[in-house]
């Protein structure tokens, strides 16, 4: 049968109300937390997201008109988006008009490219090896508008947290390299920082650790990272330390130095990171700003 045991709820939040356990209150701080790890981590499912469709764009592009990409620094920008929208061949693009092709050109890329650039392009369609397939052409068409519809939704994504980000104003965001989005993630999924007695907790809660094998006499010479915990925070912490070893110098010192012990480079990320969670860990029990070295 169905029950509802009232008398017993009842007493048990009695008794835990008469206790002496110093119950915490729902904070504003607790609120934009919640707000902050549902926000970030829906943008890093959408990112992802849009970063398969890429994938699949550069396949398509691949089979239908291979030359293209050496003649553009990057296939996923606005002018060969809005190219391929409209002509996703190259049998396509080798009928266009020069001066139809040209507008296109120069309208989607804000004036960067023009005739030249539409004659190159249209004289490699002309000779392009590309493949003739309606239904890929279909796809890429269907592919393209689906990362528009995706870039507009991470938009407004980071609009939200940007708008949480103003309100908490917190210290990190003082570090050199360490942008909104990446230090959002990591507020959010560390939440309250006096949860964590030390910056070794949160490295562990990361799952950013070493990992320790014994049997018997048999210790690992080579610890691997143990990469459990919140992986959305262990990616935080790793994107946000890339940038912070190319913008500050004491972490690009830091980092040069333990490839100059022979480390790999993802090893001397590793070490990189421990030293910025320090650093986060410091800031934001402190309440200080960063101050960058004279």
């Amino acid at each position: 049968r169905k029950t509802k045991t009232d008398r017993v709820d009842a007493r048990t939040i009695a008794t835990m109300l008469l206790s002496d356990v110093d119950l915490k209150s729902y904070t504003d701080t607790a609120y934009h937390n919640e707000e902050l790890k549902s926000l970030t981590r829906y943008r890093f499912d959408k990112v992802r997201e849009r970063a398969k469709l890429k994938q699949s764009v550069s396949r398509l592009v691949t089979i239908l008109f291979p030359e293209l990409e050496k003649l553009v620094p990057s296939l996923h920008i606005a002018s060969v988006y809005a190219l391929l929208s409209e002509y996703p061949g190259a049998k396509q693009i080798s009928e266009i008009h020069l001066t139809k092709l040209t507008n296109l050109l120069a309208t989607a890329s804000k004036g960067r490219y023009g005739k030249d650039k539409a004659i190159q392009i249209r004289d490699a369609a002309r000779t392009s090896i590309g493949s003739v397939m309606p239904a890929k052409f279909l796809e890429l068409k269907h592919t393209i508008k689906l990362i528009r519809e995706l870039t507009s939704e991470i938009d407004e994504i980071e609009v939200s947290i940007q708008k949480i980000m103003d309100e908490l104003n917190p210290p990190i965001l003082s570090i050199p390299g360490v942008g909104i989005q990446s230090a959002a993630m990591i507020l959010a999924e560390i939440g309250d920082f006096s949860n964590f007695e030390s910056p070794d907790k949160i490295l562990a809660y990361a799952g950013c650790s070493p990992s320790t094998y014994q049997s018997g006499k048999l210790t690992n010479c080579y610890a691997h990272m143990e990469k459990r915990g919140s992986r959305y925070l262990r990616y935080a912490l790793y994107n946000a330390t890339k940038y912070v070893c190319h913008w500050n110098p004491v972490f690009a010192e830091y980092l040069a130095k333990k490839r100059a012990e022979g480390k790999h480079y993802n090893v001397a990320l590793s070490h990189a990171t421990k030293k910025l969670v320090r650093l986060i860990y410091a800031l934001q029990k402190s309440g200080k700003a960063y101050l960058v070295a004279a």
